[in-house]
């Protein structure tokens, strides 16, 4: 195959893999909500999806280099004008790592596996991956660890610090050091062979020798590892003086090429090597091709198998990974990533079409420099074949080209998990108005807790206050003289959780046991994608996810919480703290500086402030503190600190503590724009079909087929 073009794997349809139904929220970061003109999107029936980049605040997600593997044989090779030249094969299930050329540290050298071995893994725990390469020299295996790529020489400088303080004290542990990507050619040759034997003989202390591929069957020595050209310059003059015999010729910066490493970074209970290529050349892409029906398996993607191609660059001295793979065959994991398969068919219909007009609006513009798309929430979900499953191919290939447009454009067809009972107008949102996106009522979204446990609401005999799930107790039959009812469990150790939600990571508020007896202050239904409750949290935890995420500093503490301001479906728009405005850049980031809430359609609770409706009408509020005077059965009497029940006239009960902290009340999870993906499931339920579906959650538009 020496020198051919590699064929663009257009793969077929129909694997049928086992998936695991969840749910994801499908939170989308818009752009500027307008419809992008079609140009080619229709006639390119292919996508391309980031999995490794580094794009700097836009998105973020790097490792040092990435595995792969094929079912069938597999190849690579650079791209040129005329389509990608293969230049080396491999085996079905042959494991081969890839990475970028670049500024680099080298952590370590030693002939000692154990140092090695015991240097890979502390440095795995840490910021600065590891790398471990194996090469031979002077009849022995020396072993050279590097961390890396970094985007800047001042960059790497502070990955020296760190890997020197990771390392401090640990055997065989060496003082860092800094390499770069700038070489002399040192001699070509026809054979890997003949290149490894001429790199031994010329080897050099502290300069790096590698043996590189620039061609089919075309091998060269390179020599130098220099962090500019002006380092390579002052390297010259070392290099031959110990090797003069080397004719050196300048590397073509532009010219693509493949250094030839042997890495043991992936076990280390012992040094196996396997094959691993460094891109390097201003601007060269590898692509990774296997055949038709075949899947390319990403082991640092959580092993995940894709179809389609990919291709290997460096961005911003990174590596960047882009799956390259047929439309609807993406959208076959992208909708199974998005709602359960088990859902109506024309509920995944109206997640199909939305979802592929969402991915052509953003795969034309390139978004992402060198994709349309990422795979992860600030996309779409994307996890390969792994997700595919018959209901979802079915709801994708029956509904193919279908798209979403206004006027004769594809619209950017956003998606959240749930609305909350009313869908989000563009403009409480991101602040961009938009027509397409303006606020509707979404009943449906109730669905998401049809089926879900109701929880009580329970003050204790200690004066602490939770929630306990319904199906673990069983009411008294007593009340309190207010006419509270009481409960009691029916199992030992039965958990009392701050918020009604079972979280791993969240300790209990207390254990009751079967006589242990609780005063029932309401019942609500446990925490779920269409009603919510977060907190409660104090002032310190707000402010430290409030830091450095508002143009202005929040005063400290918060003392005071409140909803400024509403858009047109009741999301907040605006908040103060003690009177000040907490200025976010949109009204959304509200979910994330807040610690991250479901929705911006919420209520505030102040665990300490009541507010009492006094004579004439006027609401007064209080805050609690000992000594205020409260009205109970025995006359007016001071309150001595706990947990003091306030009875509003509609006759429910809260309760108001000296902690001053903040709950959470909502509904909805994400956005809240365009379709809601749990109404469409119940709009499904009531028979609408999937036209019907999108064009309720999606104003003046029309669903065509290309």
């Amino acid at each position: 195959m020496k020198g051919s073009i590699l064929r663009r794997n257009h793969k077929h349809a129909g694997v049928k893999c086992k998936w695991a139904a969840a749910l994801f929220a499908g939170i989308l970061i818009s752009g500027l909500f307008q419809p992008r003109a079609e140009a080619d999107e229709m006639s390119n029936s292919h996508v391309r999806v980031a999995m490794y980049l580094d794009m700097g605040s836009t998105y973020k997600s790097v490792v040092p280099a990435v595995t792969l593997k094929a079912e069938s044989a597999w190849q690579t090779g650079p791209l040129s004008a005329a389509g990608a030249v293969n230049w080396l094969g491999f085996a079905a299930g042959e494991q081969v790592r890839f990475s970028v050329d670049g500024i680099k540290v080298k952590a370590l050298e030693s002939t000692d596996w154990q140092t090695v071995a015991a240097t890979v893994k502390k440095l795995q725990t840490g910021t600065d991956k590891p790398m471990a390469i194996a090469t031979e020299q002077g009849g022995n295996t020396v072993y050279q660890i590097y961390t890396g790529p970094y985007a800047s020489v001042e960059e790497a400088q502070q990955a020296v610090t760190r890997v020197a303080g990771a390392l401090a004290g640990a055997a065989g542990s060496q003082q860092p050091s800094i390499y770069g990507g700038y070489y002399y050619a040192a001699g070509v040759f026809g054979s890997r062979a003949e290149a490894e034997n001429y790199r031994q003989a010329i080897a050099i202390p502290e300069i790096e020798a590698r043996v590189v591929m620039t061609g089919p069957s075309q091998f060269a020595v390179w020599v130098g590892g220099a962090v500019n050209e002006a380092g390579l310059a002052s390297l010259k003059a070392q290099i031959v003086q110990a090797q003069p015999q080397i004719n050196l010729m300048p590397v073509d910066p532009q010219a693509p090429a493949l250094i030839v490493h042997r890495d043991v970074t992936l076990d280390t209970n012992g040094p196996k090597a396997i094959d691993h290529y460094a891109v390097s050349g201003a601007e060269a892409k590898f692509i990774v091709s296997d055949s038709d029906d075949s899947t390319i398996q990403v082991a640092e993607r959580s092993a995940r198998k894709y179809r389609g191609d990919f291709e290997i660059s460096a961005v911003n001295g990174q590596l960047a990974l882009v799956n390259e793979v047929p439309l609807e065959q993406y959208l076959y994991s992208v909708v199974a990533a998005e709602v359960p398969s088990s859902w109506p068919a024309e509920a995944l219909k109206a997640q199909a079409v939305a979802a592929r007009s969402y991915a052509l609006y953003h795969d034309a513009g390139n978004k992402f420099k060198v994709a349309g798309l990422v795979d992860t929430t600030l996309s779409q979900v994307y996890n390969g074949v792994d997700r595919e499953v018959d209901s979802i191919i079915q709801a994708v290939n029956s509904t193919a080209g279908e798209v979403i447009k206004s006027g004769d454009r594809i619209v950017e067809a956003i998606f959240s998990s749930n609305s909350g009972g009313m869908t989000a107008d563009s403009s409480e949102v991101w602040n961009n108005p938009n027509s397409i996106f303006s606020s509707t009522l979404s009943e449906e979204d109730k669905a998401a807790q049809a089926d879900l446990k109701s929880w009580y609401h329970v003050l204790l005999s200690n004066g602490k206050t939770g929630y306990i799930r319904e199906d673990n107790t069983k009411l008294t039959g007593d009340t309190t003289a207010a006419g509270l009812s009481k409960l009691t469990v029916t199992a030992n150790s039965t958990n009392v959780r701050p918020i009604p939600l079972i979280q791993a990571d969240v300790s209990p508020v207390a254990q009751m046991n079967p006589g242990d007896q609780a005063v029932i202050l309401g019942i609500v239904a446990e925490s779920n994608s269409y009603s919510w409750i977060r907190g409660p949290y104090t002032s310190d935890e707000l402010l430290k996810s409030l830091k450095g995420r508002t143009a202005t500093e929040v005063p400290s503490p918060i003392l005071n919480l409140e909803i400024t301001q509403r858009g047109q479906s009741g999301r907040v728009t605006q908040m103060k703290a003690n009177g000040q405005i907490i200025d976010v850049k949109y009204p959304d980031l509200f979910r994330s500086v807040l610690g991250g809430l479901p929705s911006t359609l919420f209520d505030i609770a102040a665990t300490g402030r009541y507010t009492v409706l006094g004579a004439g009408g006027t609401a007064v509020s209080g805050t609690a503190t000992s000594g205020t005077p409260v009205l109970s059965s025995a006359g007016v009497t001071s309150w001595s600190g706990g947990s003091m029940v306030v009875m509003g006239a509609d006759a429910a009960a809260r309760t108001v503590d000296q902690s001053n902290q903040f709950l959470f009340i909502g509904y909805g999870n994400g956005h809240g724009l365009g379709l809601s993906q749990w109404g469409a499931k119940g709009m499904a339920d009531a028979g609408y079909d999937y036209r019907d579906i999108l064009q309720h959650y999606y104003q003046n538009v029309t669903i065509v087929k290309e």
